[in-house]
């Protein structure tokens, strides 16, 4: 596991296979940093699964009202929505969309971003300046690559634990 340098910035992600540990940007984009910390502290990414995930692209979860495995789940509705929380406007930057960057999902609206996230597989670079970028992972990048393919993937895997490793 990697050394972690900022535990107040720093996400556990604990996957089927392994933890994924990931820097957060809060220089970058210091309220999608805020809104994932806040989610997670609240434990509303437990259980969610990865609604989206497409080989050589990227694997997108983060639904917190319908995609969590353990409440009221409806695989046809995850991906569909968000938080209570309103939606936060782009912060984007220069930081490139490289493999193991963590980006906001949205929808055309560049301020529609909400509690979805994705993880790129690959350098994705046709999406820089497009969607903000608030994270890399630093360690576990393995267990991603793991993550079962579909859109939606017919028994997809989930995040079982996301916490702020300050709070670990």
């Amino acid at each position: 596991m990697a050394e972690i340098k900022d535990p107040e910035n720093t996400i556990i992600m604990t996957l089927k296979d392994g933890d994924v540990i990931i820097q957060l940007l809060p220089d970058v984009a210091p309220k999608h940093v805020e809104r994932m910390k806040e989610l997670a502290r609240a434990g509303a990414y437990d259980n969610v699964v990865f609604h989206r995930v497409i080989e050589g692209f990227m694997a997108q979860t983060g639904d917190v009202a319908n995609g969590n495995a353990e409440n009221n789940f409806d695989l046809r509705r995850a991906g569909t929505g968000g938080s209570d929380k309103p939606d936060l406007p782009a912060e984007f930057s220069k930081v490139p969309h490289a493999r193991g960057s963590l980006g906001a999902a949205r929808s055309m609206n560049p301020n529609s971003a909400n509690s979805q996230f994705f993880i790129n597989f690959n350098d994705n670079s046709f999406l820089n300046g497009q969607y903000t970028v608030y994270g890399q992972v630093v360690s576990g990048m393995e267990h991603v690559d793991k993550i079962v393919r579909g859109e939606p993937p017919q028994n997809p895997d989930r995040m079982i634990r996301v916490r702020v490793a300050a709070d670990a």
